[in-house]
This record gives C-alpha cells, structure tokens and sequence, in this order.
C-alpha cells in the first residue's frame, strides 16, 4: 500500500441490485413499480422542457413546492417535511445527523442493508439484534439503553410489517434517542407510524416515491418528524450540498401527490397481483412470508434458492438473491404486472417439474 492510500476511508459497501438490460427481460429484483408514474408528470416535464430558462437556475434548495404539497397531504407543516434525493439520501443525512452517541445505534440483524454500511461510513457504533425464528423482531431488545434505533417496517428482505401498537411500544422504551421508522414499502398494506409524531418529539418517519408513486428514476425521498429533528437534519445537509433536489423531480414530485386516485389505483393493482402470485407459488411448493410490501420473500420445500435464482436468470427473469445467514434459501420477488407474474409462474413451473 502507497503511504497516501493508508488515509483512504475503507468501507465496505451496499451492493444495489442487479441493473440487466436485456431484450424481452422480466426485471423483478429491485421492488421497482411495474407501472409508469401518473400522466400529470409526463405533462409536467414536457411544460419544463417548454421553460429552458428554469434549467440554467439552481432550483429551490428548500424544495418549498414539493413540501408544501406533501405538508398539505399529509396535515402537517411544511416545518415538519425534509425532502432528499431518494429515501437514502434522507436515511444518510438522518444518521449523519443524530447518531453522534458512543453508545450504539440498534437495528435488526436481518434488513435494509444500507444501514450497517452508513453506520461504518459514519464511525458509529452499531449493533443488531437477532430476529426470531419467524423474521419477527423482539421488542424486547430494544428496550435497553442505545444511541438510536432504526426500523424498517416494512422490513427488507423479510416484507413483514408490524403494527403502531409494536411501534409505540419501541418509542414508549427510547425516549431519550431518535427512533427512525422506514417505511419504504407502507403503501402496500402496512399502517404508518405517522399519527404517532403527535405524541412522541423523538420520532421521524421515513418514505419515498420509488416504489409506490412509480418514481425510482426521480429519486425522492422524504421524512416526517418534529421541527427541531427537521431543522438539525436540514442544518447538515446545507453544510453538505444545499441543491439536492433537482427541477424535473421537484415538479413531477408535487404531480404524484396530487394524482391521488392514481397513485391509490397501482397501489391496489400491485396488492391484488400479489395475493395472486403468492397463491400460484404456493400451488408449486413455496412458502411466502406475509407480505405488506411491493414483493414476496419465498424459500422452495425441496429446491435451493440459488439454483432457482440462476435458472430464472437463464430465462432472462431477474429476481434477487441474497448469499447471506439465515436468509440464502430464499428469493426476494418484486410483484410485477400480472402478465410479468404469470410468465414468471410458467417459468417456476418449469424449473420445479424439469
């Protein structure tokens, strides 16, 4: 090693899923949307495209537009909003923002495996409680004394949800560090934490647009939480790099908050393609756990997960495998349209027949 390189930060980083493209490939491994985002944005861009003025300016660093519509949808302020570029810009700036403790930041052993990486990217001390038998996390770990607590609810891989009474019960135990509530998949069946902000100044909640308003290519995250969490987390991002939102996104952001009805409509589409799906896996010997996600995690009784993963890849359908413990005899599956999932069906058919 040169002597400049032994001051090189040694990380070792989150692997995001595979990105193929492929001729008359099924992309089912990153929980995108399978449907486009609301037309309203289409229109939007087109009007921006018409405004090339607006393109040499910075946009607005407070993204005041887009947190206004999302303070106005959800009845909070606009002091209670933190827009970012993507769930983990805003899941960065949070643990940046208020893991400064020597004590240790909790989260499950089993999830959303940027958080370890943050963690070490930041120098702060983590640990991670075991799930149980079932994916389930014990309330009961986190009732010790910590530096703060993450959870994803729905939790990645797994897709389990819990409920606001499990929440609450996690916030009632911590209420001297912040507790972040992921909820990257809420909008496909789970019950946010966000009533609870009312009671509890320590908690932020934590969305995004990439998967339930079709907006992974925008990149748009968001958290919810007191005005003083918003003002700490808006204080270290301007001391980073006040313009993250860029135009395009802040003004097809605020046309996804407004189409309502269609945002709901592929919510809906999305759950009912799932029920369906994890019913034909089921007729050929997988089990799924419970899904409140936009994907179903699923092991076969008698095949591995990694010779399934590797033969539906050889039929250019991608889903995701994760070579870790615990979790390495199952497939995390992104639902897709209903013609997508059928022809995954008719390939699984194969491969469990062949």
């Amino acid at each position: 090693m040169r002597e400049w390189e032994k001051n090189f930060r040694q990380v070792e980083p989150y692997t995001p899923g595979e990105q193929p493209d492929f001729p008359d490939m099924i992309k089912l491994n990153t929980n995108e949307c399978p449907y486009p985002p609301t037309p309203r944005a289409a229109e939007a861009l087109r009007e921006l495209a018409q405004e090339r003025d607006r393109l040499r300016l910075y946009p607005d660093f407070r993204a005041g537009a887009l947190t206004e519509c999302l303070a106005h949808y959800y009845g909070l302020t606009q002091e209670q909003i933190f827009v970012g570029v993507g769930s983990d810009d805003v899941l960065s700036v949070a643990f940046l923002t208020f893991f400064n403790s020597e004590k240790p930041v909790l989260f499950p052993d089993i999830t959303y495996s940027f958080y370890d990486v943050w963690a070490e990217l930041y120098r702060i001390p983590y640990e991670r409680p075991a799930l149980d038998e079932n994916f389930r996390i014990r309330r009961e770990d986190y009732y010790r004394e910590n530096g703060g607590i993450v959870i994803a609810n729905p939790n990645a891989p797994t897709s389990i949800a819990e409920g606001t009474e499990f929440i609450e019960d996690i916030l009632k135990h911590n209420r001297q560090s912040v507790v972040i509530v992921d909820e990257a998949y809420v909008d496909f069946g789970a019950v946010s934490a966000l009533p609870l902000l009312e009671k509890y100044e320590n908690l932020l909640v934590v969305q995004t647009f990439s998967k339930s308003r079709a907006m992974a290519g925008m990149r748009i995250g968001y958290a919810m939480g007191h005005p003083s969490l918003i003002r700490a987390m808006n204080d270290v991002k301007y001391s980073i790099n006040s313009y993250t939102m860029n135009a395009s996104s802040l003004v097809c952001g605020v046309c996804a908050v407004e189409d309502d009805a269609y945002f709901k409509e592929c919510c809906a589409r999305i759950m009912r393609t799932r029920a369906w799906a994890r019913d034909r896996l089921a007729e050929l010997g997988f089990a799924c756990l419970e899904s409140s996600a936009n994907f179903l995690f699923a092991s076969h009784e008698s095949i591995p997960a990694k010779r399934i993963f590797e033969a539906l890849r050889e039929k250019n359908i991608f889903v995701r495998y994760f070579a870790k413990p615990r979790i390495d005899n199952y497939l995390r599956i992104t639902i897709g349209t209903d013609e997508q999932m059928q022809a995954l069906v008719n390939a699984l058919e194969e491969i469990v027949k062949g």
